[in-house]
């Protein structure tokens, strides 16, 4: 498990502000689609908030997690408006203008 979650970490690592990117997507890119959840469980036990920006994952609706470890959905909100994500009106965030294509990055 060590070994997947260090390959989650990297797909996080490389979502640039502004952006978010979601469980699916994250486990597509760090090689198994069948692993939304085991990247909501990586990212519960993220061991470096700093360096691993964690709250730029979001799911597939852009809805926020009410269980972010980092200081709940309010925290994930604060993180993602500070790095220039936009919101819809009903809360969730505005996947056409922020969805990151998994190429760009940091």
């Amino acid at each position: 498990m060590a070994d997947t979650f260090l390959r989650i970490y990297e797909v996080v690592r490389r979502i640039p502000a502004g952006r978010v990117a979601t469980y699916g997507q994250v486990a597509l890119l760090a090689g198994n689609p069948r692993w939304a959840r085991v990247v909501g469980y990586a990212l519960h036990a993220n061991p470096d908030p700093a360096g691993i920006p964690c709250y730029r994952v979001v799911n597939r609706e852009g809805r926020l997690s009410p269980a972010f470890a980092f200081g709940g959905e309010n925290m994930q909100r604060t993180l993602l408006e500070a790095d220039g994500v936009p919101f819809l009106p009903d809360g969730r965030v505005d996947l056409g203008r922020s969805l990151w294509d998994g190429t760009e990055g940091v």
